[in-house]
């Protein structure tokens, strides 16, 4: 039977084992996905990949009740064999693998897979943030705020809501996921430039005003209202706001990792078809926003801090972004007079 956004969502499927993965005849291709995502993403792929000449495999297993470390006590032993020795995985799970034992292994330095995280995405969302996108103009763009904010040494974020968070940058890798996961390690979905700060210069204030996700029961989605984050040198000291905020705090007292209060690295959200959806992967993206991830921090980002029982995330809408003093975003708009054509090529 046919259903909606089929066509979409081959399109979308092409694209990413082609375009973004480069998938050649003969890798082992790994689609892994839980009992609540979209199975008919990991079809889609898995049409793709077999198209592609790859040996293909579907991985459909159990939801753990929560991210990385806290969850896997509830997946299948056998899961981590097979991610340990694909060479493409792309996960689709609604609570994610990463950040977990078997991931840690299969990232680890000299390893051969190509990850490609697409958490939480369905065929609408899909098509609008990767399938209908114009590559080529989206990695020019991207790459050039990557290169700036590489160069920075100071930046300062706001956001309406109240956010005012100043820190130093250390001379780190700065991702870009501008739509190119054909080499080996973590790539993610396209639209987000993330980095660690140095994490004992963040101070100030960061507002979460458009959604929250933890995993599993921690999963908020849209907020209702704001969750502001008081830090200090690289800590969360104080969580305030009203019910959400009290089920944050709540939730990270019973993790009882004191590691889960450390800011583990900030993002910019440029795909020009994100939208505010109450899904990670793609609220993450939406144009102009922030992001700020805690707790377990990615050997990706080369940071300080490492290793945690989880991770969370929220997202800061519209927000404002100075480099060096030099303005880059002004409420979600870019400003920067060096971005603004490349912008306007990309509808933004």
């Amino acid at each position: 039977m046919i259903q909606d956004m089929e066509l979409e969502l081959a399109v979308s499927a092409h694209k990413t084992i082609n375009d973004i993965l480069s998938v050649a005849p003969d890798e082992t291709l790994l689609i892994t996905i839980d009992s609540r995502a979209d199975f008919r993403l990991a079809a889609a792929m898995a049409r793709a990949g077999e198209c592609a000449g790859a040996k293909t495999m579907i991985a459909y297993h159990s939801t753990a009740p929560a991210y990385g470390k806290a969850g896997e006590w509830r997946l299948p032993d056998c899961l981590s064999g097979a991610i340990e020795r694909t060479d493409v995985w792309i996960e689709l799970n609604e609570v994610w693998l990463y950040c977990n034992t078997a991931w840690e292994r299969a990232m680890a330095k000299g390893t051969k897979t190509r990850y490609f995280h697409l958490g939480k995405m369905d065929p609408d969302s899909l098509w609008r943030c990767l399938g209908a996108l114009d590559l080529e103009i989206l990695k020019r763009f991207m790459t050039a705020v990557a290169d700036m904010t590489q160069a920075a040494r100071e930046v300062r974020m706001t956001n309406s809501a109240g956010t005012d968070v100043s820190f130093k940058n250390a001379e780190r890798p700065v991702t870009n996921e501008c739509g190119d996961a054909s080499t080996p390690g973590v790539h993610f979905m396209l639209g987000q430039i993330g980095w660690a700060p140095l994490e004992e210069s963040i101070e100030g204030e960061i507002v979460f005003d458009g959604s929250f996700h933890g995993g599993g029961s921690m999963d908020l989605g849209i907020l209702s209202y704001p969750i502001k984050f008081v830090v200090d040198k690289g800590e969360i000291v104080d969580i305030v706001g009203q019910e959400e905020a009290r089920r944050v705090a709540e939730w990270l007292a019973s993790l009882n990792d004191k590691r889960m209060y450390r800011l583990a690295h900030t993002c910019y959200g440029f795909n020009p078809g994100a939208k505010l959806t109450g899904k990670c992967t793609e609220d993450e993206r939406i144009w102009g926003c922030t992001q700020w991830g805690f707790g377990y921090q990615a050997a990706v980002f080369e940071g300080a801090l490492g290793d945690a029982v989880s991770h969370g995330d929220g997202v800061c809408l519209n927000s404002s972004v100075w480099l060096d003093g030099v303005q880059l975003l002004d409420a979600g708009r870019v400003v920067h007079p060096d971005l603004i054509e490349l912008a306007a090529q990309l509808r933004k």
